[in-house]
């Protein structure tokens, strides 16, 4: 069965994200075996440096590369990530995962992903040009990967 990882940075406070992560992470398992690891934050001050940024970033890169299973298509979510359509995206995957069974998408703190994390990664992407809160895109990419599954095994759900 197809493994899927998402790491992500920070955690969900409320029960009503916990609530949608844990409905699509229940749907995902009709089409793959998800795995959801969440990793700490890195405190910085209330109005931090560029210099602390930088030093958050490469400790929870230090992280995120730790958690990223061997032999899987690394996905980084960033602002300056390539856009798909659902359709275009959920194509892309199936061609990915014809050729390697195992995908690991990475979102990363506020702050974003460190150099090191998005060059570990064959894919960058962004869902939107918008922003959004780190928990409620957390839901946004478990949904779009659901849609794509959906749309890759010929279901209803995406009209």
């Amino acid at each position: 069965m197809i493994q899927v990882t998402v790491i992500t940075v920070g955690n969900l406070k409320e029960s009503y994200w916990r609530d949608a992560v844990a409905e699509y992470e229940k749907r995902l398992c009709a089409f793959c075996k998800p795995t959801l690891i969440q990793l700490k934050e890195a405190k910085v001050p209330e109005n931090p440096s560029e210099g602390e940024i930088r030093s958050a970033l490469a400790d929870e890169g230090q992280r995120i590369l730790a958690a990223m299973p061997p032999r899987s298509y690394r996905i980084a979510l960033c602002v300056e990530g390539k856009q798909f359509s659902s359709e275009e995206l959920a194509a892309k995957l199936e061609g990915v995962l014809s050729e390697n069974g195992n995908l690991c998408l990475v979102i990363g703190s506020s702050h974003g992903l460190s150099d090191e994390v998005k060059a570990a990664c064959q894919l960058r992407l962004s869902v939107s040009k918008l922003t959004f809160p780190h928990q409620m895109m957390r839901v946004l990419l478990l949904e779009v990967l659901y849609r794509a599954f959906s749309i890759i095994k010929g279901t209803k759900y995406h009209k």
